[in-house]
């Protein structure tokens, strides 16, 4: 029997990716690490999901920015996962408090909890912070803390609050790699009834993805890039980067 060490051949990729490749076999199954480390992220992407974010805490960290604090017709979690429809339009309490706010804005972010509580919590506060730097001096409408949200809520706090571009950053659907990610999506002249088609998508800003400084220096560029054509959506692109294209899809 050679006394060689038995060399991994996947060990190179798994410098590069997040991915589980190569994980190996013990008999018909897998090893008994593998296993429970694909048991661990199931946990943690199920946590994710169903947590809550902490809005008090996040509006104080926020500070001094004002924020509202908002929720859609989903009157509970079990309601917002099996009526993602729900999801999309404010309680109507919650309109006309943003009536009262109605101003001529520029932008309006709205910070939602959407599929992912830890994301939001753990990176909402310095995403904003580099928007309010990059953007630099424009009309901000009061940020909006979105709870029960999926993405299309953003058109109606955009419409109400009388905002030229909304921006929902929102936790993305966790997978088994990343259960921590937000997701940005930029829309102009924001009314109910806007489609995917018509915004776009700043994906995986998370600690192994996008940092705070690169999505909003992105952000940075769809908005000038939207101002020149008159609109958001696929017909948006950007001329230099690595990004290309930023487009839709809707949690």
């Amino acid at each position: 029997m050679s006394d060689k060490p038995v060399l991994d051949p996947f060990a190179a990729f798994r410098t590069f990716t997040r991915a589980r490749v190569g994980l190996g076999r013990a008999g018909d199954a897998l090893p008994t690490s593998a296993l429970l480390d694909f048991q661990a992220a199931h946990a943690r992407a199920r946590d994710a999901v169903h947590a809550t974010v902490d809005f008090d805490r996040l509006g104080g960290e926020l500070l001094p920015q004002k924020t509202l604090r908002v929720r859609s017709r989903a009157a509970h979690r079990a309601e917002y996962l099996r009526r993602p429809d729900l999801g999309r339009r404010l309680d109507a309490r919650d309109a006309e408090q943003l009536l009262t706010h109605q101003g001529a804005y520029d932008f309006c972010l709205v910070i939602a909890d959407g599929l992912s509580a830890s994301a939001v919590q753990a990176r909402a506060v310095p995403l904003a912070r580099e928007l309010e730097r990059v953007l630099g001096d424009i009309a901000w409408a009061p940020i909006v803390l979105a709870e029960q949200a999926r993405v299309a809520l953003g058109d109606e706090i955009g419409q109400l609050l009388g905002a030229r571009f909304v921006a929902v950053a929102i936790g993305e659907r966790p997978g088994l790699s990343i259960s921590d990610s937000i997701g940005l999506y930029l829309t102009s002249r924001p009314v109910v009834g806007r489609t995917d088609a018509e915004r776009n998508c700043i994906s995986n800003v998370h600690a192994d993805g996008l940092g705070p400084e690169e999505a909003a220096a992105l952000v940075g560029q769809i908005l000038r890039e939207a101002e020149r054509l008159g609109s958001t959506g696929v017909g948006l692109k950007l001329s230099s980067g690595t990004h290309g294209q930023f487009a839709l899809v809707d949690g």
